[in-house]
């Protein structure tokens, strides 16, 4: 089997080709910008018939879109989540259409929902903001293709490996930092916004298990399907994991002033992950603590926060 990964050096495309690579009989071809890929595409660039052109020489019997940005002005969130699906289910359509095709969503085209309430698939989408607007734009393309395609609409991915430019890697890189301060060490104040907001946590190993077994699935698949932990959990039990996993013993300061915009719009969050269940056979196989200690353990002491990256 030729699974064919876009945008698999990222955060989710490197535990997802880790899980595809160990498929029996699977070859897994990385595409994306980077002269070194099996594959030579850009989503937010490329024309279809260029695309298509690479993916038939690749001859892949599935796809999965990892490739999304999650900051940036609207442009560029509008150039590779919305656009880089439309054109990769053009290009697919003229050379693959056989293909099956997993494309990585998110929760975010949600939008704010009722507190207590886990959302399912059929609820209505209203993003609170450019990043959930166009993955929606992009959800959009995919279940319109006609190809067989499914999303995997993922809630607030947290695990090894996750970037400073979210929360969980964020609060890693603060933790790392203050550790490492010989004037603060690890009773220092951590400093962070609001933390009262509820985000349904999914370990990105579980998300990238999700997505394998959507590639091998039998059969076609809905065209959505929520992945998350299931839970809706205060974003402060996450930072408080983290730092009974890096052993810091300060105290952790919310600043009222500190949150983000989409923590003031949308202070619940939780998916109904019954569908997926049913249609893959997955259930999130790790713990918020879990999930916690191993993002911990990749990150140690050896990272720093990205200059000028606020804390929230």
């Amino acid at each position: 089997m030729r699974i064919l990964v876009l945008g698999a050096t990222g955060y989710l495309g490197t535990h997802l080709a880790e899980h595809l690579r160990a498929l029996p009989d699977a070859r897994v071809l990385v595409g994306g910008r980077s002269p070194a890929a099996d594959v030579t595409a850009d989503l937010a660039a490329d024309r279809p018939q260029d695309l298509a052109a690479a993916l038939a020489e690749a001859a892949p019997d599935a796809v999965v879109n990892c490739a999304g940005a999650t900051g940036g002005d609207a442009v560029t969130l509008a150039e590779v989540n919305a656009r880089g699906p439309a054109v990769l289910c053009a290009a697919l359509r003229d050379v693959a259409p056989e293909a099956r095709l997993v494309h990585l969503g998110s929760a975010a085209e949600y939008g704010p929902a009722e507190p207590g309430v886990r959302v399912t698939e059929s609820a209505p989408t209203r993003p609170a903001g450019p990043y959930g607007a166009t993955k929606l734009a992009g959800t959009v393309a995919v279940t319109a293709s006609g190809l067989d395609a499914v999303v995997l609409r993922v809630g607030n991915p947290v695990g090894p490996g996750a970037p400073p430019t979210g929360l969980p890697g964020r609060v890693a890189a603060l933790l790392a930092a203050s550790l490492a301060d010989a004037g603060h060490g690890p009773e220092a104040d951590l400093r962070l916004g609001d933390l009262s907001a509820h985000r349904d946590f999914v370990d990105v190993r579980d998300v990238a298990r999700a997505a394998r077994l959507a590639v091998t699935a039998e059969g076609p698949l809905p065209p959505v399907l929520n992945i998350g932990g299931g839970d809706a959990r205060p974003v402060r039990e996450l930072v408080r994991a983290l730092a009974d996993a890096a052993g810091f013993r300060g105290r952790i300061v919310e600043e009222a002033t500190g949150g983000s915009a989409r923590s003031a719009q949308v202070s619940w969050q939780c998916s109904d992950i019954t569908a997926a269940r049913a249609a893959l056979g997955w259930t999130p196989a790790h713990t918020l603590d879990a999930s916690a200690a191993a993002l911990w353990a990749a990150t140690g002491r050896r990272i720093r926060p990205a200059e000028g990256v606020p804390a929230r």
